[in-house]
């Protein structure tokens, strides 16, 4: 008998403005202490010294290249960081960079050179396929620039909801919706930022739109990775350093 391989998926919701103005009912839910937890990651993360401050992202393109041209580069800078650290990306970035980064170099380029040019990044054989795939369609659809929604954004190979909630921040300034990735997901979890558990990263998003309020999208995704990165480890979390010890449910005391 055939077994069903699929898995449950999450919607996507592309407009987080829908609905604004109708009044909810009854009170509206949100975390204990949430406010007070939020100071202080923002003093944990005053110094501005985790990786993805030196190297993240919105570090990695190049500012005064042209603004399409700088859009691409925020995208595809986007596609090498995923399951990648920010230190690896950033290197691959600044060899992609130096032989000059453009829709039409990339799409001269052969497999073969684009992979040496990426390696090490994470599963960069198939980042190598999704990244010409990508630059072809921005090249025939978009000419040569990327779309400006999320909708069309995460139909590219390779580009899922968080890189496209990103790209819409870091290239289009405009706040689409809250970047979850693995830190966000799982310090979400952790100060129960979620009403309940979730298991992926788009569950979490969807979660934590529904109650934290919308002019701080912007800046919780680069507070907890920074956080997640120093301090809110994957293993081994460092709560005796951590200035929320005192009120988070998963503290080890």
């Amino acid at each position: 008998p055939r077994r069903s391989r699929r898995r449950k998926s999450v919607a996507i919701a592309y407009d987080p403005e829908q609905g604004d103005g109708v009044e909810p009912h009854g009170p509206r839910w949100e975390p204990r202490d949430w406010r007070e937890q939020l100071e202080r990651i923002r003093e944990m993360r005053s110094s501005r010294d985790a990786p993805v401050d030196e190297m993240g992202v919105d570090k990695c393109y190049d500012t005064s290249a042209p603004p399409q041209v700088m859009r691409y580069q925020v995208l595809l800078s986007l596609m090498l960081s995923s399951q990648t650290k920010d230190q690896v990306t950033s290197a691959a970035m600044l060899r992609l960079r130096q032989r000059g980064l453009t829709v039409d170099s990339v799409l001269q380029m052969d497999d073969a050179t684009l992979g040496q040019i990426i390696y090490p990044v994470g599963f960069w054989r198939n980042k190598v396929k999704y990244i010409k795939q990508t630059t072809a369609i921005l090249k025939e659809k978009y000419g040569g620039d990327i779309p400006s929604t999320v909708e069309e954004l995460v139909k590219l190979p390779g580009v899922g909801p968080k890189m496209a909630h990103l790209a819409m921040n870091i290239a289009w300034d405009s706040v689409s919706g809250i970047a979850v990735d693995t830190h966000v997901h799982r310090i979400s979890n952790r100060l129960k930022w979620v009403k309940k558990e979730t298991k992926y990263p788009e569950e979490t998003r969807v979660a934590l739109e529904d109650w934290l309020p919308r002019d701080l999208w912007r800046e919780i995704n680069w507070l907890l990775v920074g956080f997640g990165q120093q301090t809110c480890l994957p293993v081994n979390p460092r709560c005796g350093q951590c200035l929320n010890q005192d009120i988070c449910p998963a503290a080890k005391r």
